[in-house]
């Protein structure tokens, strides 16, 4: 018998790309996705005709509860911070027999790490301090309450103690992701596109502070090649893989400076004609929030998030494969000055 998965988030940037990666890998697997609406239902079963649409949100929590309940694998990659639909997940693996184990992979984010930086407010300095999800492990699993995505970690990770033998956890917990999805639904990242829009619209390149600040990245691909092997692990009744309280994967490859980011998103900018200047000046946090569309800049692009990711290697045998951050940034710029209306698309040169 196939073995059944119910996912929530896949016709975002994350899920999505994951979702391809799974059903090209194991076109068998009995599939059900959580959707808002008959136009998410349609953007996922024109792409992938035998998956099946349960209509909701993540508040419809007594829904979420029997689809965790008639799924041997739950993948949670919508909103780390949603504390009811995680517990509505956990409450429905619970009641899996301890011969017959239900598992959770959940989605995190290094956002979590910026803790320190947020608690001293300091921006745009440089930081020696790298977590791993490896020898160092309990530090990561008991940072602050107040760090972001804590607070769904939390419950996690309880619910690993409390039901460890109905229950297997695992946490992925990916950095800055670049590379255009290919998902259903949405196929573009935050963090680097934003950067790009907003260096586009202030006809100017910036960094927060002295912009001298960490970050670990992946290649959207291969971050989803994480979960598969995880997916993989869980349906083959564990596998390698660690779930439970020290079942925590970080998905970082490289690790970029934000200044050189910026650096770069400007200069290709620039010899694209689509700003005035390579040049790259530093701005306040409250003008980087001002720059980002949902006001949280010096946060998203002026802080530390350094982590090693040892465990999926260690375990799971994952080699990152996709292009550097680098190699992407013309891409981004190209994708971002489209959606401006600054330079055209293919589709728009061919119809004059």
């Amino acid at each position: 018998m196939a073995p059944k998965i119910f996912a929530t988030g896949t016709t975002g940037y994350i899920g999505g790309d994951a979702l391809v990666a799974i059903v090209e890998a194991h076109p068998d697997y009995d599939i059900a996705c959580l959707v808002r609406n008959s136009d998410q239902g349609g953007q996922l079963t024109s792409k992938f005709s035998k998956i099946r649409c349960v209509y909701g949100d993540l508040d419809s929590a007594d829904l979420i509860t029997e689809e965790a309940k008639k799924a041997d694998v739950v993948l949670h990659f919508a909103h780390a911070d949603h504390e009811a639909s995680a517990n509505a997940i956990i409450k429905g693996l619970s009641e899996h027999a301890p011969d017959h184990p239900g598992y959770l992979i959940h989605t995190s984010g290094t956002g979590i790490l910026l803790v320190n930086d947020l608690d001293r407010g300091v921006f745009g300095e440089p930081s020696d301090k790298v977590y791993d999800d490896w020898e160092n492990i309990e530090e990561v699993t008991s940072l602050p309450d107040n760090a972001p995505h804590r607070n769904v970690d939390k419950i996690v990770l309880a619910a690993a103690k409390s039901h460890g033998d109905r229950v297997k956890t695992a946490i992925v917990c990916p950095p800055l992701i670049y590379g255009q999805g290919r998902g259903p639904g949405n196929q573009r990242s935050q963090q680097l596109p934003d950067l790009t829009k907003a260096t586009l619209e202030n006809k100017k390149g910036f960094h927060v502070g002295p912009g001298k600040h960490l970050w670990n990245n992946v290649h959207v691909s291969d971050l989803s090649m994480v979960y598969l092997a995880l997916l993989e692990a869980a349906v083959a009744g564990g596998g390698k893989a660690t779930w439970g309280e020290k079942g925590y994967y970080f998905g970082g490859n490289g690790e970029h400076v934000w200044d050189d980011l910026s650096r770069k998103v400007a200069s290709d900018a620039h010899k694209k004609g689509l700003i005035d200047s390579a040049e790259v000046d530093p701005v306040s946090t409250d003008e980087a929030d001002k720059l980002h569309h949902k006001g949280i800049g010096s946060r998203m692009w002026g802080a530390n998030s350094r982590s090693k990711s040892i465990r999926a290697r260690e375990l799971l045998g994952w080699q990152p494969k996709g292009e550097t951050i680098e190699e992407e940034i013309p891409k981004v710029v190209d994708r971002e000055a489209r959606a401006l209306g600054l330079i055209q698309g293919h589709a728009a040169k061919v119809a004059g």
